[in-house]
């Protein structure tokens, strides 16, 4: 994806236009125009001298985003976020209210009110008429902005939320300087019935007022605007400027663009981590909170990971760098951040469609609402101010930001709490999920197995076991032998290694531990070395059906005891489970491992449904199964989990994963917890609401207000808008758009409270069986090559039932997965059809 600045655009019909064009050079595949963040993201084989000329020559300008930074490391550049438009539209709103004042003055104040004026102006009505013009003409120049834009969009036949300001702001000055030229020539040939005729047709003020007020409508926008972009500035400016790098033994003070990968840097107490690295010497707590929204600090030991900007709290930390400048964890975060910002969620279609043909359509009301006033025996007068008023009440700007300021604000929310959607279709679809799929380990559990229980026998005390255990486990690989080691560790157990050590792969270990026989292992090998006392027995029993692993040790051909180890759930994933299910939404466990230990951790956590015995090549076609039932999520940390990731409507990488599973998944949890699951859900639900009412704002609003502009109800009930009103109307509907936005800001992710609860479906899949069923295996003669073989698979995955075909041409067969029945003449049809010959089907 290729991101360029985008500069000129005022509403959504100018975003509009410009994907349009871009979407029409041969090699673009996709285009998408944020109006909100002046920026477009485009996706294809097509250089950017290309996009940029295509984009000036519909009358905007184009640069590719970092270009004029490419020096930079890092890549982001801050300064590319900096409010810069709220500071212009400042000055010329300032500037035009201090000329507005006396305008409103003499053309209201006196002529309404009779507030006195200087004896100049006693009966000389032409120059109070020169005065208006006067101070009109200069507020047309500062706001000029408006007539350059507006009407060089209708030049390229595009025309935007500026030409409708400018249409009608030069609408009511011609036809003000044309009634004060009328009225000086009556005044010349005395005709003073005239005069003051022409007088109350002055439109100066609404001229000057129209574009002082839109100018203050597009100063609270800019505003707006620039807060939905905080959190990204706020996550620019954590990264660290400089670095205190080690070379040749001496420590020196270094921009952060000079770091290299394999420099080793020193981090002192109170200091940024510059960037990612790997800690050599030293030990500290590390805050994480600015790139995982967790409070509390992480130790950090030799070997272990540290992320550019987290800070170092205690200790000193002598680390060497792995990742700099773009690969950083803090640059794919911002990375990920901006990508989704530039996407275009599938609900603004919508929007896009009506904005598309808006400003056309509304040129065409104002004009016929004129010759309709006229031709009804209106004044001239009467009839522009109902046709300017429709110009300048119209606002595509509301409908073009209903969207993108939702989703930017929703996405800087997620930021925050390290929640992170990777583009605006993940952040609207995560919360319609029906299903959630979590992967058991790593995912549910913490994926590394501990000692949870301990049983002595009368002839062995806990220490004495742990001795044993200790003994003859250091010299094992086995995941379980690692927890033993580590528990023995951290309660100081010493013991020397056993002598004499054999490992019988998937029963137990053997050894001597002075001069003594000990043993380890499950229940069929320690027989073979103690009678086990039916008590014990009942006990590893249970153990095991509670989901954990009873190894008994046995010493001198006694029973020392039994050690359970468990890959631990987490402390927060029964919670997790139940806001899930609380929300509608039904929540599956998959685990290879076997029925009895998956139902017992699948009935801790609470979980709908326990798919068990599933292999990692098998989860995908799981997910395929249970995406028939709903749109689906997956949940997995994993590189096995990255093809059902994939698979899944939302895959959502958890503990920020493995680099595989991240760029496979649609949402990025950097924290390790499951509550952020929902979280994720939460907030996506609650900017999918957020959107619906900013479009509701954006389409009532110009139903309301352009019949009422244009005079529908005038014969009726005698309403009527003055254009300045109109004006104002449009001003504020952007700004009450974007101001509903920055809502989601006060939204907590974490919080049940509003938590909407619909019906789950009830889905049930017995794996085993539906394979066993499911699967039809043809036989074929003709299949000579993978040619071959992709020809057949083709032919029968076009079949309505068939989920996946794998064909083979050295077994002259192909294998089908069917989600319903299919019979099999349609499958030997579709074979034959390819002149292959099918012996038979089973």
């Amino acid at each position: 994806m290729q991101q360029y600045n985008v500069t000129g655009m005022s509403c959504a019909a100018c975003q509009n236009r410009i994907e349009k064009v871009v979407s029409a050079i041969d090699g673009v595949d996709s285009v998408a125009v944020s109006l909100l963040t002046n920026s477009m993201a485009v996706e294809g084989h097509v250089s950017p001298e290309e996009i940029i000329e295509a984009v000036e020559n519909a009358g905007y300008g184009a640069s590719v985003k970092g270009a004029e930074n490419s020096a930079k490391t890092s890549g982001f550049d801050e300064d590319a976020l900096e409010d810069k438009e709220t500071p212009k539209m400042k000055k010329r709103l300032i500037a035009s209210i201090i000329l507005l004042i006396p305008l409103m003055y003499v053309s209201m104040g006196h002529m309404m009110w009779n507030w006195p004026l200087p004896a100049f102006f006693d009966g000389n009505h032409v120059a109070m008429g020169l005065v208006q013009l006067l101070f009109t003409v200069a507020i047309m120049v500062i706001n000029q902005k408006f007539f350059i834009s507006g009407f060089t969009s209708l030049l390229h036949k595009a025309p935007n939320m500026d030409t409708l300001v400018a249409l009608g702001s030069a609408a009511s000055f011609i036809y003000s300087v044309y009634a004060l030229f009328a009225m000086t020539y009556a005044q010349t040939h005395g005709n003073m019935d005239g005069v003051m005729t022409y007088m109350h047709e002055f439109y100066f003020e609404s001229a000057a007022m129209i574009l002082t007020l839109i100018t203050v409508g597009k100063t609270l926008e800019a505003r707006s605007k620039g807060k939905t972009t905080d959190a990204l500035k706020s996550l620019m400016k954590l990264a660290p400027k400089m670095a205190t790098i080690v070379r040749d033994g001496i420590e020196k003070e270094v921009p952060i663009d000079q770091v290299k990968t394999g420099d080793v840097f020193v981090v002192r107490p109170g200091e940024s981590i510059p960037v990612d690295g790997v800690v050599l010497e030293g030990s500290s707590a590390v805050d994480e909170a600015a790139l995982t929204g967790e409070s509390i600090p992480v130790d950090k030991e030799p070997g272990d990971q540290v992320s550019a900007a987290t800070m170092n709290q205690s200790g000193f930390l002598r680390c060497t760098a792995t990742r700099v400048g773009q690969d950083t964890t803090l640059s794919q975060i911002i990375q990920m951040v901006s990508d989704a910002a530039a996407t275009k969620a599938p609900i603004a279609k919508v929007a896009d469609k009506v904005s598309g043909v808006f400003v056309p359509v509304v040129i065409a009301i104002a004009i016929a609402t004129i010759f309709i006033w006229l031709l009804a025996g209106q004044s001239f007068g009467f009839a522009l101010a109902r046709g300017i008023s429709v110009l300048v009440i119209s606002c595509p700007c509301a409908l073009g930001l209903a969207t993108p300021v939702a989703i930017m604000v929703g996405n800087g929310r997620g930021a925050k709490q390290g929640v992170l959607f990777k583009t605006a279709v993940s952040l609207e679809e995560t919360g319609k999920v029906d299903v959630v799929a979590l992967d058991k380990t790593g995912t549910i559990t913490n994926g590394e197995p501990k000692v949870t229980d301990m049983i002595a026998t009368k002839t062995c005390d806990e220490r004495e076991l742990m001795e044993i255990a200790y003994a003859l486990e250091q010299k094992s690989e086995h995941p379980l032998a690692r927890a033993i080691v580590s528990y023995a560790e951290e309660h100081e157990i010493i013991s020397e290694a056993a002598k004499d050590f054999q490992a019988v792969p998937g029963n137990g270990l053997s050894g001597k531990m002075k001069d003594t026989i000990v043993a380890a292992g499950n229940l069929t090998f320690i027989e073979k070395y103690a009678k086990i006392p039916d008590k014990i027995r009942n006990d590893a029993e249970s153990l095991a059906k509670q989901g954990k692993t009873p190894l008994f040790f046995v010493k001198d051909s006694i029973l020392c005891g039994v050690i359970a180890v468990a890959d631990v759930i987490k402390e927060d994933s029964p919670r997790a489970v139940k806001e899930l299910q609380n929300m509608g939404i039904r929540v599956v466990m998959l685990t290879g491992d076997n029925q009895r230990t998956a139902d017992a951790i699948g009935a801790q956590v609470g979980v709908d449904e326990v798919i068990a015995g599933v292999l990692p090549d098998g989860k995908e076609s799981v997910i395929r199964r249970l995406s028939q039932y709903g749109k689906t999520a997956m949940v997995g940390d994993g590189i096995n989990d990255a093809p059902a990731l994939t698979r899944a409507d939302i895959g959502i990488a958890i503990g920020a994963g493995t680099d595989v599973a991240i760029d496979a998944a649609d949402v990025v949890l950097m924290k390790n917890s499951l509550r952020d699951v929902p979280a994720a859900i939460r907030l996506s639900r609650a900017v999918l609401k957020n959107i619906h009412e900013n479009l509701f704002w954006a389409f009532i609003y110009n139903i309301i207000g352009i019949p009422l502009a244009a005079g529908l109800w005038y014969p009726i009930f005698g309403w009527k808008l003055n254009p300045m009103f109109g004006a104002a109307a449009m001003s504020l509907s952007s700004f009450c758009v974007v101001t509903n936005a920055l809502r989601l800001n006060l939204v907590d992710m974490y919080s049940t409270k509003k938590d909407r609860r619909r019906n789950q479906k009830n889905i049930t899949i017995n794996q085993e069986k539906e394979v066993e069923e499911m699967k039809k295996t043809i036989q074929i003669n003709g299949m000579m090559c993978p040619h071959c073989e992709a020809a057949v698979k083709a032919a029968l995955e076009a079949i309505d039932g068939v989920d996946t075909a794998v064909a083979s041409h050295e077994k002259n067969e192909a294998v089908v997965t069917l989600s319903t029945d299919v019979a099999d003449e349609v499958l030997k049809k579709a074979v034959e059809d390819k002149d292959y010959e099918v012996v038979s089907i089973q």
